[in-house]
C-alpha cells in the first residue's frame, strides 16, 4: 500500500471565471485571474492509498462516504492521472503498476463546503496534486491544472501559490486551457486579505448552474466578455508593478460586474444578502475617507454572500475594526482568526469608535444584529499545494480507512 496526503488552498478570482463554451471539457468563455489564500486558514486536505489488496476505488468526503462511480468530475481527474502513469509504467517495466490499483480517498475541508468560499477549487486541486505524488507523475505544474480544470474550473489556479490566471485557451480539445503563475507569493507581501462569513450555508444556486443560466439568458454577459480582455492586462500590470489603486478599481469592478450579469440572467441569480452589500457600502465609505483620494481596500464576492476584502497591510488593522464594529461577532472566541497578529490587543465590536466616525453615517450602514458576520479570517497571499509527511497528517489509517468519519 502507497499513501499520500496533501493540502491546497483556496483561490479567491479578482477577475471573475463564470461561464463555460465547453460544459464536458469545462472550457471557460473568459481569461480570470485570482490570488492564492493561505493555507495555514482556509485549505482543502487530501490523502490518497492505493493497492493492489483493494477491490474497488472508495472516496470519503467531510468524513462522509460517498459512490466514486457517480462524481464525474473526480472521475475525469482519475482517468488523466492514470493514463500518464500507465505511459511511465510501459516505458519502464520496474515501476510498480499503481496504475493499475484501486485506491482509497479521504477529503476533508476546514472550512464549509458549498459557502461560496471556493471549496471545490481546492478539493480538486488537492485530489489531482496527490495523485501526481502518488503517481510520481513528471509533468509541469501548468499540465497539472490541465487536469485539474477538468475536476473543477477554478481548481486549476489553486494548483499554484501566488497570484494566478487560468487562460482560456483556443484549442476545442482545451489543450490549451491551463492556469499560469502571474507573480510568486514572495512578489507582494504588502498585500493581505480578510475572509468576512456572512453565510457558511450552503448556496441555493451551485456555480455550475449558475454560469451556464447565464450564459443561455443574460444579453449583459456579450458585454462583459468584451471587456474582461482589457481587465486581465490591466490586473497583470498591476500585480506586477504592486499597484494597488488599480488593483483594487478592477477587483470591485469586476465583482460588481459579476453579479450584475447573475441578476441580469433569467430567472436572477442572488448571491449577495443585505450583509454583503452593506460590507460594499463599508468599504466605498472607508475608501472615501482619504485624504489623498487614494484607495485603501477593494472587496471581491465569489459566488456567495461572504466577502475578502484585500488591502496594504497597513490597513488591515483599522478595516477588521471597522468590520467587527458593524457586523459585531456573536462568539467572541471563534469571531476572528489572526495568526498574524494585526489586532493584538486593540479592542473589537462596540468598544471601537472608527476614525472619522461622522462620515459612516449608520442611518446608511447600519450596526447589524451580532452574528450577521459569524467569522473574520485575516489571512495572505501564499503557497501553491504542500505535502505532508507526518503519518499523523494522514486522514486514512493503516488499514486504508477514515481516522474519522461521521
Amino acid at each position: 500500500m502507497k499513501t499520500v496526503t496533501c493540502t491546497a488552498p483556496v483561490n479567491i478570482a479578482v477577475i471573475k471565471y463564470w461561464g463555460k463554451r465547453d460544459t464536458e471539457l469545462i472550457l471557460p468563455t473568459n481569461d480570470s485571474l485570482s490570488v492564492t489564500l493561505s493555507q495555514d486558514i482556509l485549505h482543502s486536505k487530501t490523502t490518497i492509498s492505493a493497492s493492489k489488496e483493494y477491490t474497488q476505488d472508495r472516496l470519503w468526503l467531510n468524513g462522509k462516504e460517498e459512490d466514486i462511480t457517480k462524481n464525474k468530475r473526480m472521475h475525469n481527474c482519475f482517468r488523466e492521472t492514470r493514463a500518464l502513469r500507465q505511459k511511465m509504467e510501459q516505458a519502464d517495466a520496474s515501476l510498480e503498476p499503481l496504475s493499475t490499483y484501486n485506491v482509497r480517498v479521504c477529503s476533508e475541508n476546514n472550512f464549509p463546503t458549498a459557502a461560496g468560499l471556493a471549496s471545490s477549487a481546492s478539493g480538486l486541486a488537492a485530489l489531482v496534486y496527490t495523485l501526481a505524488q502518488l503517481f510520481d507523475l513528471d509533468v509541469t505544474v501548468s499540465e497539472l491544472s490541465r487536469i485539474a480544470r477538468q475536476g473543477s474550473g477554478s481548481a486549476c489556479r489553486s494548483l499554484f501559490g501566488g497570484f494566478v490566471a487560468w487562460e482560456k485557451g483556443e484549442a476545442k480539445d482545451g489543450s490549451d486551457s491551463m492556469a499560469v503563475q502571474v507573480a510568486p507569493e514572495s512578489h507582494w507581501p504588502d498585500l493581505e486579505a480578510l475572509v468576512c462569513v456572512v453565510s457558511d450555508a450552503k448556496k441555493g444556486t451551485s456555480s455550475t448552474e449558475g454560469m451556464q443560466h447565464t450564459v443561455q439568458s443574460s444579453p449583459l454577459m456579450q458585454e462583459r466578455l468584451n471587456i474582461v480582455p482589457g481587465r486581465m492586462e490591466g490586473m497583470k500590470k498591476a500585480i506586477l508593478e504592486r499597484d494597488f489603486q488599480t488593483f483594487a478599481e478592477l477587483t470591485m469592478r469586476d465583482s460588481n460586474q459579476f453579479h450584475a450579469v447573475c441578476l441580469d440572467t433569467y430567472p436572477p441569480i442572488f448571491y449577495l444578502n443585505d450583509t454583503s452589500r452593506a460590507i460594499i457600502r463599508l468599504v466605498h465609505a472607508y475608501n472615501s475617507t482619504s485624504p489623498d483620494g487614494k484607495l485603501k481596500a477593494a472587496y471581491t464576492y465569489d459566488a456567495g454572500p461572504n466577502a475578502v476584502i484585500y488591502a496594504p497591510k497597513e490597513n488591515m488593522r483599522e478595516i477588521i475594526q471597522l468590520i467587527s464594529h458593524y457586523f459585531p461577532g456573536q462568539d467572541a472566541a471563534t469571531y476572528f482568526t489572526d495568526p498574524y497578529n494585526v489586532i493584538a490587543d486593540a479592542p473589537l465590536g462596540q468598544d471601537f469608535v472608527p476614525q472619522d466616525h461622522a462620515t459612516f453615517n449608520e442611518n446608511v450602514i447600519p450596526v447589524f444584529a451580532p452574528g450577521s458576520v459569524s467569522r473574520l479570517l485575516h489571512t495572505k497571499v501564499h503557497d501553491g499545494p504542500r505535502v505532508l509527511t507526518s503519518e499523523d497528517d494522514s486522514l486514512l489509517n493503516a488499514e486504508g480507512l477514515p481516522k474519522r468519519t461521521v
